[in-house]
């Protein structure tokens, strides 16, 4: 994996939507759903647990309104930033302390794994991006998550999940963060979104003509930078915790796996 000599750095977003309260924390009776506990441990925990064992790692830093409720979850060199109006702006934020490479994940991606982020990021190496996002492919998710529901985006050329990992590989992923505000700020108004993608764009997604090479291309006619959809091989890297079912599944896998080890010790 290539970086810059300083590092990979590293953002975790762990702040609750515009300080609304999250369901899952609220009916676990805690202030964040980051300290969620999963087999015994706080979801954020086991997401640094993957980040440790990246090689050529830099600094990881949070994103949280509340750093204290959080602060004995997390080793001792991960330090904080506050939230900002929204994810965007928060990633903006830390792109701009932090500068790029920067590798964006959340505090609920309990699932994560070492070996997603590296693949993830060599891939957008390869194809030269700006800035990508990591998918999981439908085929992948029904074959190695097939119990769990996911939001999937339909195009031409297959649906996929997202993967909450994102790779902001040089300062021109500022312009890609920028239109992803602006569709942030209009996401309660539809035509103001059609309008900024184009109702080209928008006519063949609706036909199922899409495909995801023209939707990159499109947000770097949009931007000028060089964006990517990156498939990560795994369909558990489509599975965070969003609700009930969802950490359900997520115990169950990691009580799968720690059963497996202990059988081969």
């Amino acid at each position: 994996m290539s970086t810059t000599s300083a590092g990979l750095n590293v953002l975790i977003l762990a702040g609750s939507r515009r300080g609304i309260r999250d369901p899952m924390a609220q009916a676990a009776g805690i202030s964040h759903k980051a300290i969620l506990p999963v087999c015994g441990r706080p979801m954020i925990t086991r997401v640094c647990d993957a980040l440790m064992q990246v090689p050529g790692l830099g600094r990881v830093v949070v994103c949280i309104d509340s750093p204290d409720a959080i602060r004995d979850a997390v080793p001792p060199s991960v330090t904080f930033i506050p939230e900002a109006a929204g994810p965007s702006a928060s990633v903006m934020n830390a792109l701009g302390i932090l500068g790029a490479p920067l590798l964006v994940t959340t505090a609920d991606h309990a699932l994560l794994r070492p070996e997603w982020i590296t693949a993830f990021i060599a891939a957008s190496t390869r194809a030269n991006c700006d800035m990508s996002a990591g998918i999981a492919l439908d085929t992948d998710i029904a074959r190695d998550v097939p119990d769990t529901k996911r939001t999937m985006i339909r195009l031409a050329d297959g649906a996929f999940s997202g993967c909450n990992l994102f790779f902001l590989r040089t300062p021109a992923a500022m312009s890609v963060l920028k239109l992803w505000q602006r569709l942030e700020n209009d996401r309660k108004h539809p035509l103001r979104m059609a309008r900024l993608l184009g109702l080209g764009i928008l006519l063949r997604f609706v036909l199922r003509r899409l495909t995801r090479a023209a939707v990159c291309d499109r947000i770097g006619h949009l931007t000028g930078a060089r964006v990517g959809l990156i498939p990560i091989n795994d369909g558990r890297a489509a599975v965070d915790v969003d609700k009930p079912a969802d950490l359900a599944l997520v115990t169950r896998l990691i009580g799968q796996e720690t059963t497996i080890v202990h059988q081969n010790v």
